[in-house]
């Protein structure tokens, strides 16, 4: 840019003053132009159809700042997985979006696609009657349709999976039972319970959660297939050596999740399997996922988007 500076003599500028203005004009300028081309993140939400589940999926797709800016390039992705009673628009309503572009414009994390799918009370698992096969439409219809969708770099290296409560349970769930897919795992507040409340149980509000468990689990909740699917259950036979892993929990759980993750703490030191355990202080709301989020984020950052 060029600094008009004979109309300013003829103006009876003094040279300094002239030299400071022409000065601000140019990083004025420079800085109006950076800002209008700087790149920026946004999101996709899309159906997509499923010939195993008999119907469309929802998903959000979190694409980061220079996704549109380089068609060049292939990005890591995170799917994330959404807690029981929200949906795959959890990172558009709940501030999660603003956090993590926060995380990107201060460099705290790599660009990688996060993607969300809607999973309703699944638990991300295949039902006990059979008829949802939530599972089976993950690792054979949605991660390879997402990553022909997008600009995705192919393979275990760049592919992490994370979520929050039941969506915590069901990344656990998926890694451990599908090391071979995922370079990480990270959960926060991950439905663990080492034994499924029955309807009769005597504990308060366990009748709700039985009712609930039993869309997925078996009506009343089969506690022998309950134990089939707990990560629990596959974290002490699988093998998670090349799996990077990361959990926490609040120390005041609504849920009393706390306890699950200590067992799986407990599980994978004896079993000397490197991971992130740590238990917080807080209960099970937004607050205390917004919190830790950026930590799991960096955790997933470090592990796909190196």
């Amino acid at each position: 840019m060029r600094c008009a500076t004979s109309k300013l003599l003829r103006m009876n500028i003094p040279t300094r003053a002239l030299k400071f203005f022409c000065l601000l004009s140019v990083l004025f300028s420079v800085f109006c132009v950076s800002a209008l081309a700087a790149p920026a993140a946004r999101i996709e939400c899309k159906p997509l159809p499923s010939k195993i589940l008999g119907y469309p999926v929802n998903y959000c797709a979190v694409l980061p700042p220079s996704y549109d800016a380089d068609k060049s390039r292939r990005y890591p992705v995170l799917y994330f997985f959404h807690g029981l009673g929200d949906n795959e628009q959890m990172f558009v309503h709940g501030g999660a979006f603003n956090l993590v572009q926060d995380l990107w414009e201060r460099k705290q994390i790599g660009e990688f696609l996060i993607v969300t799918p809607e999973a309703g009370a699944t638990f991300y698992i295949n039902s006990h009657n059979g008829k949802v096969r939530y599972e089976d439409f993950l690792v054979e219809e949605f991660l390879p349709a997402i990553e022909s969708r997008y600009r995705i770099s192919a393979g275990r290296a760049t592919r992490g999976v994370s979520g929050a409560s039941m969506g915590g349970y069901g990344a656990l769930h998926l890694a451990f039972r599908h090391p071979e897919l995922f370079a990480a795992v990270s959960a926060h507040s991950p439905a663990l319970i080492e034994q499924i409340p029955s309807v009769a149980s005597p504990n308060p509000g366990s009748g709700m959660r039985a009712r609930v468990l039993g869309e997925t689990f078996g009506s009343p909740p089969d506690p022998a297939f309950w134990e089939r699917n707990s990560p629990l259950t596959t974290a002490r036979r699988a093998n998670l050596a090349g799996l990077k892993i990361y959990f926490d929990c609040g120390d005041q759980d609504d849920f009393g999740f706390e306890t699950g993750a200590r067992a799986l703490d407990k599980i994978l030191t004896s079993r000397h399997i490197a991971h992130e355990a740590h238990i917080y202080p807080g209960r099970h709301d937004w607050q205390y996922f917004a919190e830790h989020l950026p930590a799991s984020l960096e955790f997933q950052s470090r592990a796909i988007a190196k």
